[in-house]
């Protein structure tokens, strides 16, 4: 089940950072701060998702405008938000991505937005997934690939 995530969902949104940023993460960089996907959640243009079983999250996937002078590192321009994805370990490979992705740029179609964008290793099995859902690239930096999905 996938319902729409709140601010009481931050903490586990930012647990995913980790998950979804590892590469990041594990090479220390730091010239984006992860912090910059979550912080002040609930600004206008903030929407996420989160995936559930047996009452516990397992998954989830937001999207978030930034201004081209504090990019993420899938920025692609102010009117593109940035879509971060991320499924425990234990639930991957089960459709719980499929299912949130889905959903999130069916909302950004919705909401009007152009497309949304996001960022991936280069050598992720995540590229693949993201090709076969539309997304296409068109940069990238440090190992990782911009990608994305036009509507």
């Amino acid at each position: 089940m996938v319902r729409k995530g709140s601010q009481a969902d931050v903490a586990f949104m930012r647990s995913m950072l980790t998950h979804a940023y590892h590469w990041r993460v594990a090479g220390f960089e730091t010239d984006i701060p992860l912090s910059r996907y979550t912080e002040n959640w609930g600004r206008t243009g903030d929407v996420a998702l989160v995936a559930m079983e047996s009452g516990h999250p397992i998954g989830a996937a937001w999207f978030r405008s930034f201004k081209r002078s504090a990019p993420g590192y899938g920025f692609v321009d102010e009117s593109t938000p940035e879509l971060t994805i991320a499924v425990v370990p234990s639930r991957r490979r089960h459709g719980v991505g499929q299912e949130l992705l889905t959903a999130l740029v069916d909302r950004a179609r919705e909401d009007g937005y152009p497309g949304v964008s996001l960022s991936v290793e280069h050598d992720s099995a995540a590229v693949g997934f993201y090709e076969r859902n539309g997304f296409e690239q068109v940069g990238g930096a440090q190992g990782a690939y911009t990608m994305v999905r036009r509507f």
